[in-house]
């Protein structure tokens, strides 16, 4: 008959064992979403209660915690619910600046807006998602220039 510090040193092993299979099979994280431009537009600011979405150089971030700065009515809800990559390029809300589009920017706007994408966007906010045109060319075919393994915050394992 096993004695009783047997029956402890088992419970023991049976509880470390737990905690060791708990920590080395974590559930998997939420894969990311990818947004076309209609879906994105449901994410502006302007329904209480609803996620704010942005995005800048196709990567979409959940930017709901700065509500006061991108909520509705707020300074830079313009810039929400699309994709607005030129706007934050040249520090603009002009509506013809609320696009993707960086042609025509200058090198000073292209270092500004990987600052800004870098030190704002990448280190407050979280990705939720990336725009579909930043993955797909405007036929549907996958754009070959994307590489997951390039992206902020991809980790191939858990994501598409």
């Amino acid at each position: 008959m096993p004695t009783a510090g047997a029956f402890v040193l088992l419970v023991v092993l049976c509880v470390t064992l737990g905690e060791d299979v708990r920590l080395k099979y974590k559930a998997a994280t939420k894969p990311v979403r990818l947004f076309t431009e209609e879906e994105l537009r449901r994410y502006d600011g302007t329904e209480e209660g609803q996620p704010i979405y942005m995005a800048v150089k196709g990567v979409v971030f959940d930017v709901t915690k700065g509500k006061e700065f991108y909520g509705k009515n707020a300074p830079y809800n313009a810039l929400v619910g699309k994709d607005s990559t030129r706007a934050v390029a040249k520090m603009s809300l002009d509506p013809a600046d609320l696009t993707s589009d960086t042609a025509g920017l200058t090198e000073e706007q292209l270092k500004s807006l990987n600052n800004i994408f870098e030190g704002t966007y990448k280190a407050k906010y979280p990705i939720v998602g990336y725009t579909a045109a930043r993955i797909l060319n405007r036929d549907g075919s996958p754009n070959e220039d994307f590489k997951p393994e390039d992206q902020p915050h991809f980790q191939i394992k858990d994501e598409f």
